[in-house]
């Protein structure tokens, strides 16, 4: 598994932390092979919906599940090609239906032999990452790798 031994995998969710997160990889990485994952926490999906006043019951139906899973999808495609811009030899992956991202992070980690874990210091997570405690953060703690946590980009000053 030669190819293992130096894959990097990379957290992506869309957020601009991913994003720059990817691009400050890709400077001292490129050339790597990498696999992009997205992961869907299906909790965090009920979370989000209460939380925007939708107090519809949750329709597991096999429609929403493969409309969620192909913007997922979608989605890690979109990280794969920003980190073949940055360099990589980039695959994207999807993991959906996961109880946490971050745990699905560290055993997609471990189950491709991952060098590195890269990732951004927040996500999309919003009100949900302050009180769950940071993705990032837990991802550090529990892997068993080394990770790499790119902080958010500057962003110019916003008047009070």
């Amino acid at each position: 598994m030669e190819a293992a031994e130096t894959t990097i995998l990379i957290a992506y969710d869309g957020s601009d932390d991913a994003k720059a997160a990817i691009a400050f990889a890709g400077t001292l990485l490129a050339g790597r092979r990498a696999v992009v994952l997205t992961v869907w926490e299906r909790l965090g999906m009920a979370s989000v919906r209460a939380s925007a006043g939708l107090m519809m019951p949750i329709d597991d139906s096999p429609v929403e599940d493969e409309a969620v899973g192909q913007a997922m999808r979608q989605l890690a495609e979109q990280g794969a090609e920003l980190a073949r811009k940055a360099g990589f030899d980039a695959t994207p992956r999807c993991e959906p239906d996961a109880l946490a991202v971050w745990s699905a992070i560290v055993e997609v980690a471990d189950e491709i032999g991952a060098t590195l874990i890269v990732t951004g210091t927040r996500g999309l997570g919003g009100v949900k990452s302050l009180l769950l405690g940071s993705t990032s953060d837990r991802v550090l703690h529990h892997a068993h790798r080394p990770v790499l946590v790119v902080p958010a980009p500057d962003k110019p000053d916003q008047p009070d």
